[in-house]
């Protein structure tokens, strides 16, 4: 069966049908179809339309709908246009003639915008759901080694030594924001488009805010033109999945790195891992690459929307339809990706010897030489200097800081009292960073103290 009809002299060709037809990825929707139409149900009565004993029929219909609808023999050879359809379809097999009487005064562009809206507010969810999972094990992991010190980069550099708390809680940090985009994303898509009609509003009086109160919306849309050609919210949630796939492709990006054999500092388990065909010594950071690999279909489905919407004339069409598989893609493999990396942590051990060496054996102590000279009264500028000096005699004679002694310090810079050789230990020069959001110990306990509190409160 057809929604429209009527105007036309004979119905759609084939291959309009094999290429306009949504069913086979709209499905996913009928959850929410079934919903936001019972709840249309529950507003028809209200405004008279229909009656207690009609609205009960059609609910009960829709009730059993929902339940044969988890079999997955409930879709099989159906041709129906596109899930909507199907289950108007369903309703009128069920209730009868009364089913014709549903779409009263409302137009399939608000019905799909309020099914995607329903659908996308619980998507939001459960991906935050799946990102504190992330989180908490980001934290359960810093507990572990704590006080493991790894050479900080910046141009894949070493610049200044940090601890390995420390960095994991700037990946928290990340998700943390990830979490709070989902949230404005969700906040963004829960308003009520049900009464906005096709463009111009519906022609019967219809309660919007009961609707709305009845499917848990914060409140209405306010123009019914916009509701129909809106599409906003969807890039909200596509923005959110990119951003989410660009902080998880940085971390596996990381830790392939810090896993290979020229860093050394990780181990990945097994179970996250694959080997060679070819050369049995392999060990393979597969699931990594491919958390890496995926952000980039994430990040084409946000392309796909974006320039599906760009040139649209107001208020509904058809491009539009084609805004569900990105979505649909986008949340798949943002979700799998999330459980992956939560898989990826439980199985990583940090070997701290390694990344402590680096630190030790390279400059990253510069830095605090330099500030230690601006405290004790030397300019910054010629702090700098003077340290830029002290490493570029370090690399030609091939001394590592450790090789120094205070008596040396000081015949090359009268300005290294007999306290600076201290400072050539990495973990010295991080006793001065105790400045909230810096690296020194106390401050990163705190951070860390603080981070399990905001993470149970996302939880609760």
């Amino acid at each position: 069966m057809k929604l429209w009809g009527g105007r036309f002299e004979s119905g759609p060709s084939a291959v309009f049908e094999r290429f306009s037809g949504s069913l086979d990825f709209d499905r996913r929707l009928i959850e929410a179809d079934i919903r936001g139409s019972q709840a249309f149900a529950r507003a028809l009565e209200r405004a008279g339309i229909l009656t207690a004993e009609e609205r009960g029929e059609i609910v009960t219909a829709f009730d059993q709908i929902r339940a044969e609808s988890v079999h997955p023999e409930f879709f099989a050879g159906a041709a129906d246009e596109d899930v909507h359809t199907l289950v108007i379809r369903k309703l009128k097999e069920r209730a009868g003639a009364v089913a014709d009487k549903i779409h009263t005064g409302r137009s399939r562009n608000e019905q799909v915008s309020l099914d995607t809206r329903l659908w996308l507010r619980e998507e939001c969810g459960d991906l935050q759901a799946l990102l504190c999972g992330v989180m908490g094990r980001l934290l359960g992991l810093a507990h572990m080694n704590s006080g493991a010190i790894i050479p900080g980069y910046t141009h894949l550099r070493r610049a200044q030594a940090v601890l390995w708390p420390h960095y994991l809680l700037a990946y928290f940090e990340m998700f943390h924001r990830d979490w709070e985009r989902f949230s404005e994303a969700r906040r963004r898509a829960n308003v009520l488009p049900l009464g906005s009609g096709a463009l111009a509003g519906s022609g019967f009086p219809i309660d919007r805010e009961a609707i709305a109160k009845d499917l848990g919306f914060d409140g209405i849309t306010r123009n019914s033109m916009d509701v129909s050609g809106d599409r906003d919210f969807a890039l909200d949630f596509l923005y959110a999945c990119t951003i989410t796939m660009i902080h998880l492709s940085r971390l596996a990006e990381d830790w392939i790195l810090y896993s290979s054999d020229e860093f050394g500092w990780l181990e990945l388990g097994d179970g996250v891992t694959s080997g060679s065909s070819l050369m049995p010594q392999k060990k393979n950071p597969d699931s990594l690459e491919l958390i890496r690999g995926k952000s980039g279909r994430v990040m084409g489905c946000l392309t796909s929307l974006l320039v599906t919407m760009k040139g649209l004339p107001m208020t509904y069409n058809r491009d539009m339809q084609e805004d569900k598989v990105p979505l649909f893609e986008a949340a798949d493999q943002v979700s799998g990706s999330l459980l992956m990396m939560s898989a990826v942590i439980d199985s990583t051990k940090l070997n701290p010897v390694p990344p402590a060496t680096a630190a030790a054996e390279s400059w990253v102590v510069a830095t605090d030489l330099a500030e230690a000279l601006a405290r004790a009264g030397t300019p910054f500028h010629q702090a700098h200097q003077i340290v830029g000096r002290f490493v570029l005699e370090s690399i030609r004679s091939g001394k590592k800081p450790s090789d120094w002694t205070a008596e040396e310090m000081q015949r090359f810079a009268p300005e290294f009292t007999g306290d600076f050789a201290v400072l050539l230990d990495p973990k010295q020069g991080m006793r001065s960073r105790e400045i909230p959001g810096g690296t020194g110990l106390l401050a990163v306990a705190s951070a860390l103290a603080e981070a399990k509190e905001r993470l149970g409160k996302l939880i609760v």
